[in-house]
């Protein structure tokens, strides 16, 4: 994952586009669904975080799933565009 698709998921999380927060709460509903199923959710396992996270890519799930452009890394949900889809939505 690159620092881009951090700032991404972050800023959608915190900060989202007025225009696009109805989809992006809409995607990452879904993924968190996914997610909270994965044996890789942080609720199955111990740790110290208080987040729900991811423990194999070590992600926060409240901002990896509003990264449009961020894709599970072991396949179970895809991006739903591109860095540079992403990209030409910030400049609008």
């Amino acid at each position: 994952m690159k620092i881009s698709q951090i700032i991404e998921g972050w800023k959608n999380n915190l900060f989202p586009a007025e225009e696009m927060k109805e989809v992006i709460d809409l995607i990452s509903e879904e993924r968190i669904s996914i997610c909270s199923l994965c044996e890789f959710h942080s609720k199955h396992h111990l740790s110290i975080r208080p987040d729900a996270h991811c423990t194999n890519c070590g992600c926060t799930l409240s901002a990896k799933t509003k990264c449009l452009s961020c894709g599970c890394p072991i396949g179970k949900w895809k991006a739903v565009l591109s860095e540079k889809e992403e990209e030409k939505i910030k400049n609008i």
